[in-house]
């Protein structure tokens, strides 16, 4: 058991609202790197095998809106990719809807279940806090992969510190 002396010396070092925002702000640009795909290139651009950017953001919708969801509720989302019947707006539209879900659950997670355990989609143990980074990072690290994409087509992406 901790004394009083450490208890008193841990800081926070985020809020969950400064977690929203920064997840948020990668949305953002996730979305920016969206909007620079020319229509064709999005569902149709891979490089190595890769799959098509479409394809990445198909998993990226699949995982960030069920997943904060599942969190909140408790029940087991399905894993579930849809096909937005190959218009890069149905995609622009899925993801907006998605922002909106996250804004409305995430502030329903009491602060004292951030490092409660849980099962995410019914495989993935971790804490809510580490499912939340792995949301994070897995856009992040699927946006590098439209940042490839994009160069590969000589379009400029986005600025990635500007999130």
């Amino acid at each position: 058991m901790e004394n009083s002396k450490t208890q008193t010396q841990q800081a926070t070092v985020m809020t969950p609202k400064e977690l929203l925002n920064h997840w948020q702000g990668h949305r953002g640009l996730t979305r920016r790197t969206i909007e620079a795909f020319p229509e064709k290139e999005f569902f149709t651009h891979s490089i190595g095998g890769m799959r098509t950017y479409a394809k990445l953001i198909q998993e990226m919708l699949a995982i960030a809106g069920p997943g904060i969801k599942e969190i909140v509720d408790g029940k087991t989302a399905k894993f579930e990719e849809f096909d937005y019947q190959n218009k890069k707006e149905n995609y622009l539209k899925a993801w907006d809807e998605t922002t909106e879900v996250i804004n409305e659950y995430f502030p329903k997670i009491k602060l004292e279940d951030f490092h409660k355990s849980i099962k995410t989609f019914g495989q993935y143990e971790g804490t809510v806090l580490s499912s939340i980074f792995y949301f994070i990072d897995n856009e992040i690290h699927h946006r590098g992969q439209g940042y490839v994409y994009l160069r590969s087509l000589n379009i400029e992406p986005p600025y990635f510190w500007e999130h």
